[in-house]
């Protein structure tokens, strides 16, 4: 009897040579579907055991009452204990002995070798096993036992890169059978495996989510979740190996990658090989194996949270970020672990970037309206704050240390993120430091700076930072200087500056690395003794009133 649920495929007449075709070959019920073109997402939706009745029938109407796939509706009709799955690998050991998923050899009476298994010779089990309410909740389970905030959830698959390999062996296959029958079908035509376990797959996630929309494309702006299924097969990974010796350049190993044999390889290795090459060294139709994929554990990613804002720094034993020195920690904090501490708390963000416009040396403070900062908060399981809770966090932040202070904390779009970064060699910063002179001075010796604009400077790269920075010379600009004397050894010297000058070294000289530097220009040795950057004139982010 049929299930209520049942729908009619839509097949035509033209496609009952390759349905035949195809489930003699070994093919799934959905995989005979995907190369027969059907686009209609329904289809793949119903249970297999119907797809496969459908099937049967629509070859039967003109044949013998036989169906290869007998053996996969019987399994899935009569045994449903071996549709269990198993989401951990650890518990889909498919090499051990009593695995539900194997099935057993067969010996009929006058065969010479066990018959073959029912798992389908090209999706390796993939749209037969994993492709039902089961899996779904596995899928589901996980995803819950995470936590995550979301509205939408993005479904996304990995499948073995012999796949492909299987599929164009399949697709010969039927090439043949086309040609013969003039039948019209182009292999672009044929669905994808991912394309037809997603279309299957999204609703019945999103049944065991409570209804949340689960989508199968990225959008940035709406789709912001994403929950990926892999499967393995280690039965079959050898499948591709004979490529690498037809079309060596597409396999070239690379520094990063552990496996040459990737999915993109693979396809590109395909296009290039003819069919003449490829069936002297590839079985086609493909072989069944024995095993069904090994589905591995879900993967959830939520895209990342950037947090942007402006800090003050007060300390000059401080380091932005933390200074570590051949393995040991020099400072028991840094600004960016001072800042980052309450929102990977608050978002349960599992890392974080700090990005700054420039940054200030350790014994530097950061005064003014501070220094433009972003931090990208990775993998967040919370992502929605409202004002409120953003400007809390933000006392949050004020109240933890004294060293610090942020404001104009806000979310920001990772393209927004880009404003800080822009200009970077034309925006001007501001300091003030306080100079010592070894010549007495008086007030008259350095109000001639005053007057002194737009001097150019050429900077070698300090000695200081050479051991991270090329070495060069960068031309750089002191736009106006003003100076407040305070006795014969010291004066205030304030600064307006082009961003990436290097101001201690323009006061010392860096052993003449620095041409001019305030040396030359007092004739008389100086140093720096204090430093403080009063404004970096970058426009972002948006003030926010207090």
């Amino acid at each position: 009897m049929r299930r209520s649920n049942c729908i009619m495929l839509p097949l035509k007449e033209k496609d009952r040579p390759i349905v035949k075709k195809l489930l003699e070959a070994g093919c799934c019920a959905r995989c005979v579907l995907r190369f027969c073109c059907l686009g209609v997402q329904s289809a793949y939706r119903q249970s297999y055991e119907d797809t496969a009745k459908e099937l049967c029938a629509f070859i039967s109407d003109s044949e013998s009452n036989e169906c290869q796939d007998a053996a996969v509706l019987e399994q899935h009709t009569e045994d449903p204990p071996s549709k269990k799955i198993k989401m951990d690998a650890a518990e889909t050991d498919v090499q051990s002995e009593g695995d539900s998923a194997v099935v057993p050899t067969v010996m009929e009476e006058g065969d010479a070798k066990p018959a073959d298994s029912d798992v389908c010779a090209v999706c390796l089990g993939v749209l037969q096993e994993f492709c039902d309410e089961a899996y779904a909740i596995k899928i589901s389970d996980v995803v819950k036992a995470k936590n995550y905030q979301f509205d939408t959830m993005v479904l996304s698959v990995s499948l073995p890169a012999q796949l492909s390999v299987r599929e164009h062996s399949c697709w010969l296959h039927v090439k043949k059978e086309v040609r013969e029958k003039s039948i019209c079908l182009d292999k672009d035509d044929v669905i994808q495996v991912k394309e037809a376990f997603k279309w299957t797959m999204q609703g019945l996630v999103s049944k065991e989510l409570g209804g949340v929309p689960v989508v199968t494309k990225i959008s940035r702006q709406t789709e912001q979740f994403e929950v990926g299924v892999g499967f393995t097969h280690p039965e079959t990974d050898s499948d591709c190996h004979f490529l690498a010796g037809i079309c060596s350049d597409c396999f070239r190993p690379t520094k990063n990658k552990q496996n040459v044999f990737t999915r993109m390889a693979v396809v590109k290795a395909l296009e290039k090989v003819s069919d003449e090459k490829f069936l002297k060294k590839f079985p086609c139709p493909p072989t069944r194996p024995a095993r069904k994929c090994i589905a591995q554990d879900a993967q959830c990613l939520h895209v990342s949270v950037f947090v942007a804002g402006r800090y003050n720094k007060f300390s000059r034993t401080l380091p932005q970020t933390p200074w570590v020195i051949d393995g040991e920690r020099r400072m028991e904090s840094s600004v960016e672990e001072l800042i980052a501490a309450p929102l990977l708390s608050s978002f349960r963000a599992e890392g974080f970037n700090f990005s700054s416009s420039g940054r200030e040396d350790v014994d530097v403070r950061t005064l003014g309206n501070g220094r433009p900062f972003a931090l990208e908060l990775l993998n967040p399981h919370r992502a929605r704050f409202n004002k409120a809770e953003v400007r809390q966090l933000q006392e949050t932040i004020n109240q933890s240390s004294d060293k610090i202070r942020v404001r104009d904390l806000q979310i920001v779009s990772r393209d927004a993120m880009g404003h800080m970064k822009e200009g970077e060699e034309d925006k001007t910063k501001s300091y003030t430091a306080l100079i010592w002179t070894q010549k007495a001075i008086d007030k008259d010796d350095i109000t001639f700076l005053e007057e002194t604009k737009e001097l150019k400077l050429a900077q070698k790269t300090p000695l200081r930072v050479l051991h991270r920075r090329p070495l060069a010379v960068r031309e750089r600009v002191i736009h106006t200087m003003s100076t407040c004397f305070l006795d014969t050894h010291h004066f205030h010297l304030k600064l307006r500056t082009q961003a990436g000058t290097y101001i201690k070294e323009f006061v010392h000289g860096d052993f003449g690395r620095t041409k001019p530097n305030l040396c030359d220009l007092l004739k008389t040795e100086t140093d720096i003794l204090e430093l403080d950057v009063d404004s970096v004139d970058v426009d972002w982010p948006p003030s926010i009133p207090e």
